[in-house]
């Protein structure tokens, strides 16, 4: 469920502007306050042929004020709790009760419907917008079981308008909760755009103020000292190294967040682009769970550290998405691993390659193959299964 903040000056608190739940709680109150009507002006019409008169204006009156009691609670966010949920359901399971007896057996039998008639099922959207389906089939069970006990205790009989009112009131719990379920992805979906669209902007406005003042000062050294020998040469070179670098990362995209729980790992991996490591990728979006992306980008981040130490800096990244699983493949032209020197760097206590890359594809159900031969280079490779790496989606915001 989305979090709400006070309002500041410790007073009341209110739901965000734009939040899609505001809409929801107000509809609830407005349906209160239209059954309440109603079942004002079936007391009205019907009080005198009550067994208890006095005892259905009791009844009414009571229902009155938890109206708006409950209109004015579930305004404040704050409130929409436990308590106040369960002081609404035993509010309305006493209505069930009470109302039969007040009408009475003979009246029921004409027709009459109980003062709970409609109004009975409020507990039933507040629970179900304040939870999701479940709760909202709890109430309707609850509400409904008791209503139909209680209308055979008056000795009016189960019929079939009571069971219709009863599925109408767990099919409101199921399509309300269906519904708000639906509404927190999309509050939740909305915001997320919002938060990228404003690191987008602002990561565009960083990359103009760079491209107009730092690529162009390193462009510039880069050609005034091309032709130089010596130290200013070789400066001129790095300039250029750095000018190369620096495009390349105001250039990729910021890493993209699908949704809370998933990244596309090409955003994470574009970040190691350089003039000397080159990153090949599918066109499409390469979709991970964030915390496995995470891990998948850090053991590439250290393959890359081995190349820049061991491997003559020069490295190549290949990403590979299949339906079983997502390989990545890490691979350099320096001298290569001669045999056993793995065995030697674990026995020496240097276990980057064993902790930092083995240690973390492993944690993820994946394996990791590295392939060298002196003079040709090496390949570390790494393959992550899709089926340990999925995500959970059988529980959603609400449900």
């Amino acid at each position: 469920m989305p979090q709400w903040s006070t309002d500041g000056r410790g007073g009341r608190r209110r739901d965000p502007p734009g939040s899609l739940q505001a809409p929801l709680w107000r509809a609830i109150a407005v349906y209160r306050f239209a059954a309440l009507a109603y079942v004002t002006v079936l007391a009205v019409r019907n009080l005198s042929d009550y067994a208890h008169p006095v005892g259905g204006g009791v009844v009414l009156l009571a229902m009155t004020s938890w109206t708006v009691v409950s209109g004015y609670a579930y305004a404040d966010p704050s409130l929409r709790r436990w308590p106040l949920l369960l002081a609404d359901l035993a509010v309305t399971l006493a209505v069930i009760v009470a109302a039969p007896r007040v009408v009475g057996s003979a009246v029921l039998s004409t027709g009459v419907p109980p003062l709970s008639v409609a109004w009975l099922a409020g507990p039933v959207l507040a629970w179900a917008v304040s939870g999701g389906r479940r709760r909202g089939v709890v109430a309707a069970l609850i509400l409904g079981a008791t209503d139909l006990t209680a209308r055979e205790a008056a000795r009016e009989g189960v019929g079939q308008s009571s069971l219709t009112g009863a599925a109408l009131m767990l099919l409101a719990g199921i399509a309300v909760g269906h519904v708000v379920r639906l509404a927190v992805i999309a509050e939740e979906r909305l915001q997320q755009a919002v938060e990228l669209e404003a690191a987008t902007r602002e990561r565009e406005r960083l990359a103009r103020g760079i491209h107009d003042s730092v690529l162009q000062v390193l462009a510039l050294v880069q050609r005034r000292g091309a032709q130089l020998d010596g130290e200013a040469g070789e400066l001129a070179r790095l300039a250029g190294e750095q000018e190369a670098a620096l495009r390349s990362l105001i250039a990729t995209a910021a890493p993209v967040e699908l949704d809370r729980k998933e990244v596309d790992l090409r955003s994470l991996l574009g970040g190691y682009a350089s003039p000397v490591v080159s990153i090949a990728a599918p066109a499409t979006p390469v979709v991970l769970p964030a915390g496995v992306a995470g891990e998948v980008a850090a053991a590439v981040g250290a393959a890359l550290d081995n190349v820049a130490r061991h491997g003559g800096g020069r490295g190549w990244v290949l990403v590979e998405d299949d339906v079983a699983e997502v390989t990545v493949s890490v691979r350099d032209d320096g001298p290569g691993i001669p045999p056993g020197r793995l065995g030697e760097a674990v026995g020496q206590g240097r276990l980057g390659v064993v902790q930092s890359i083995k240690g973390r594809i492993s944690e993820l159900g994946g394996t990791v193959r590295i392939s060298s031969m002196p003079g040709e280079g090496t390949e570390v490779e790494l393959r992550v299964p899709r089926s340990r790496a999925a995500p959970d989606d059988s529980a959603g915001p609400v449900d």
